[in-house]
């Protein structure tokens, strides 16, 4: 019997990993194929010969990517939006979650239910934009960072942290010390809160990062477009204005395929931000996870 539970063991293990393995293989094979295509020519890439590994290898498309300007005053962009924007929706969630967590604050149900009610129904597209509208905040940072500041999800998982891990013993405690509501929140619970602060950040900057969609509706000057409208314009609209660019223009006339390889390379500088980001915060993101998604 237990030879016989072995065996089975054995069988489905294998199968689990034939099953990851070719999980893994659908994963890689893009992000392969697109680090092969950047360092590939341009006629490598309109004949199709890249299939795995870069053919006829160039450093052209990074140094074409360098030059470009277009692309550098969308990446500061990115980076200020990101910056900004995580930090404004940390400050709003965090001071959202605590609150909620505490047992003795009155009204708890009624507001969580509010925030409850938010992730099932919203206004919508079109009154989202007449308020963003009215407002005055088109064309400008705020018109997307505002709008997605807060995150009912995020609240309700910073919430179950802290219902979690912070004791009520240490609340207790700080106030017969004659500690503040404010100051026990900003010294004693945000310090021990380092998890779910590192996954929350890791969340709002990828969305703020990598949205164009609000940018796309909202920002109508070219300047102020983030990378990810950069991106887009030169994948989906194939616009590259090499114009108004640093480039030599014997070199985009001598290369037909610039623009095509441009894409690729482009792909891989906006990725690096968040690929350099993670590792430093991948130690908090699994704890933080496991115990501020356990419903509290």
């Amino acid at each position: 019997m237990r030879k016989k539970r072995i065996t089975q063991d054995r069988v489905v293990y294998f199968i689990n990993y034939i099953l990851l393995g070719l999980l893994l293989i659908t994963i890689l094979y893009p992000l392969v194929y697109v680090v092969s295509a950047s360092f590939s020519s341009g006629e490598a890439l309109a004949s199709g010969k890249v299939r795995l590994f870069p053919v006829e290898p160039t450093l052209l498309s990074y140094k074409t990517v360098f030059e470009y300007d277009a692309i550098w005053v969308g990446f500061v962009n990115s980076i200020i939006y990101t910056v900004v924007g995580t930090g404004v929706s940390m400050v709003l969630t965090l001071l959202a979650a605590y609150p909620l967590s505490r047992d003795d604050f009155r009204g708890k149900k009624v507001l969580s239910s509010i925030f409850l009610f938010t992730m099932m129904f919203s206004g919508g597209l079109i009154p989202t934009y007449m308020l963003v509208k009215n407002l005055g905040l088109m064309n400008t940072m705020w018109s997307i960072i505002l709008p997605t500041a807060v995150s009912a999800y995020n609240v309700i998982v910073a919430r179950t942290f802290f219902n979690q891990t912070i004791p009520k013993e240490l609340l207790e405690a700080s106030q017969m010390d004659g500690c503040s509501d404010f100051r026990f929140f900003s010294q004693i619970v945000i310090p021990l809160s380092k998890p779910i602060v590192a996954v929350l950040c890791l969340w709002i900057a990828i969305s703020l990062w990598n949205g164009y969609f609000n940018p796309l509706i909202y920002i109508n000057e070219e300047s102020k477009y983030p990378l990810q409208l950069v991106l887009r314009r030169i994948l989906l609209m194939s616009q590259v204005n090499f114009a108004n660019a640093n480039i030599d223009p014997a070199r985009v006339a001598a290369n037909r395929y610039l623009s095509q390889m441009l894409q690729y390379s482009t792909i891989i500088i906006s990725s690096l931000p968040l690929m350099i980001l993670y590792p430093f915060i991948q130690k908090y993101f699994v704890k933080g996870v496991m115990i501020g998604s356990v419903k509290g």
